[in-house]
């Protein structure tokens, strides 16, 4: 049994790469099967956002190559390229990087919340795909666990900073007024939605939210009164929008050079602020090439991020120790569970041998045998055969020079630790 946490990052890639790594959520149940198929991983999840794609997995031997080469395929990409920029963890290290990504502490805005829901969205998409098993499942679960007390008990998520945050400071330092900006956003899941919440609490006049269902973006339009627009009607909107935010799941861009140009033009070549969010990217990277256009993507944000960060900074040692904990308690917990099938399978062998010994015996007493005889031959032939295979891989272990295993036995049958361990070869 190996668990393997395999993947890239904001930390390892660029945007440019991550974003031809990325699943989509109509791939991830296919992927998810492909995997298991392909690969020596009994189990797997797969973790797909903006900053990252990894793979969680657990199987009976570390064949990172497969995975790698399965990953390079699937995505067609050069094998070196990826291996250049990904990280393979093992074991304890992959169990506490999973807490760790969970809790916030690997994000690139520490202590972000929205990657909590992520990896249990993940979850929940493997289990659809008949991918998780007894032992992944318990690795999620103990996860979630060690996620919620790292929110509980550390105060790492309670300042508003986050992508969606650091997006509308940018805004901020761009426009000195947001109150006169109208804003275009793109898309209408949860950081959309975190980003109308920002620019609404920044008392933006109008917010426009486009989204691929007329529906979705109404539901979302309706919290902070904007208004809801179809992706079609974009080109039309980009006219009035002096702030442009997009995240979307879409594998295309949705914003080209040729619509923002004409928009430019209509608009006198008064300035735009876009940043995009979306991993792959929702607005072309020639966009950035226009003048009187100030876009920006994740990638651009770590320095407002980084300035957000040092309230959480603090609370950053504390939420580490609960994981190095949690990891622990984690591993020790599947390592008695190891245990049990082997005291299980004892348990019957001990059990068989004694109702041997017992239908000997009471075949004895039915012969007319005394009592106390019987009851003497029970307790040494028991004893004889329980001892026989333990004595037998001692005396064994001994002549192949493991010395060890004498002290594990000590250990293991709770003998006196002054007696000579020779006897046990006698």
């Amino acid at each position: 049994m190996a668990f393997i946490a395999l993947g890239i990052n904001h930390k390892t890639a660029s945007v440019d790469v991550r974003e031809r790594v990325a699943f989509s959520p109509e791939q991830l149940v296919d992927a998810l099967q492909q995997l298991c198929r392909h690969t020596a991983s009994r189990e797997a999840a797969i973790l797909s956002t903006c900053n990252r794609s990894e793979l969680y997995l657990e199987q009976d031997s570390l064949t990172v190559d497969a995975v790698l080469a399965w990953l390079a395929d699937y995505h067609q990409l050069s094998l070196d390229e990826l291996r250049a920029c990904a990280y393979v963890l093992e074991d304890d290290a992959a169990v506490r990087h999973m807490m760790r990504v969970a809790s916030g502490l690997d994000s690139m805005v520490l202590g972000e919340p929205q990657i909590l829901g992520q990896m249990k969205s993940a979850y929940a998409v493997a289990r659809e795909a008949g991918t998780v098993g007894p032992l992944l499942g318990r690795l999620f679960q103990a996860t979630f666990s060690t996620a919620k007390q790292v929110r509980t008990d550390t105060a790492i998520g309670e300042n508003p900073v986050s992508v969606a945050f650091a997006a509308v400071s940018l805004a901020k330092q761009i426009f000195s007024d947001l109150h006169r900006s109208q804003a275009l956003l793109i898309g209408a899941g949860e950081t959309i939605s975190l980003v109308a919440r920002h620019l609404h609490e920044q008392g933006v006049k109008r917010i426009v939210v486009a989204n691929r269902t007329l529906e979705r973006a109404s539901s979302l339009a309706e919290q902070f009164g904007a208004h809801a627009v179809l992706l079609s009607d974009i080109p039309h909107e980009l006219i009035n929008s002096d702030i442009v935010i997009s995240s979307t799941a879409s594998q295309l861009p949705i914003l080209g050079k040729g619509a923002v140009e004409s928009a430019l033009k209509q608009r006198r070549h008064k300035p735009m602020f876009m940043v995009d969010i979306a991993v792959p990217r929702d607005i072309e990277a020639e966009v950035g090439e226009l003048d009187d256009v100030y876009l920006y993507t994740v990638d651009d944000l770590h320095e407002v991020i980084a300035e957000n960060l040092k309230s959480r900074q603090g609370a950053a040692q504390a939420a580490e120790e609960l994981v190095a904990a949690g990891a622990e308690y984690f591993m020790l917990r599947l390592r008695e569970l190891a245990a049990v099938d082997v005291l299980k399978a004892y348990r019957q062998q001990a059990e068989r041998l004694r109702d041997e010994e017992l239908a000997k015996a009471l075949r004895l007493l039915n012969n007319g045998g005394a009592a106390e005889d019987v009851l003497a031959q029970l307790a040494r032939g028991l004893t004889n055969k329980l001892l026989h295979a333990p004595s037998v891989q001692l005396k064994k272990l001994s002549a192949d020079g493991r010395v060890d295993a004498l002290g594990v036995a000590q250990e293991l049958f709770a003998l006196d630790e002054g007696a000579p361990s020779s006897s046990v070869n006698k």
